[in-house]
């Protein structure tokens, strides 16, 4: 089963039970992959395009959730962190550092990075081989630690 129709069976069930709540987040995400699917035609939709989607949306509710804080509106808060659990039980187990270190000194390996000039490679790379697993701030930094380290 696909990750876009394991979101759209949760979605139904989630109707049935009236949960209004956990559809209103599914039906956001579910948009914004209609959205992707339209925008990557004729080419199918892949697991990469819904997690790339989910993470988007997540970066989005993120930042509202900073406004919504500060501008103190305590019930708007509760429900932008009822979505973005509801959406990050969708992507996969991000990586720990350990592991990303591990792809990080592999990829410079298969590359001979030599300097910082090098991270733009290095990142694509990286990011290749862990498929959407690794989030992209811890591994800039950790890019940039061992690149400046060589």
């Amino acid at each position: 089963m696909s990750l876009k129709e394991k979101i759209l069976k949760e979605l139904a069930v989630s109707m049935k039970q009236r949960d209004m709540a956990k559809v209103k987040a599914l039906r956001f995400v579910n948009s914004a992959i209609k959205n992707k699917e339209i925008e990557i035609r004729p080419k199918d939709l892949t697991d990469e395009h819904v997690i790339s989607v989910l993470k988007k949306q997540i970066k989005q509710i993120k930042e509202s959730l900073e406004h919504y804080k500060k501008a103190g509106y305590s019930d708007r808060v509760k429900e932008e962190e009822f979505q973005l659990s509801v959406l990050q039980a969708y992507l996969p187990e991000t990586l720990s550092s350990e592991d990303l270190k591990k792809a990080v000194h592999e990829v410079i390996a298969e590359i001979q990075a030599s300097s910082i000039k090098d991270m733009g490679a290095v990142m694509k790379g990286v990011m290749a081989k862990t498929k959407g697993s690794a989030d992209g701030k811890q591994l800039s930094q950790i890019v940039r630690e061992e690149l400046s380290n060589l």
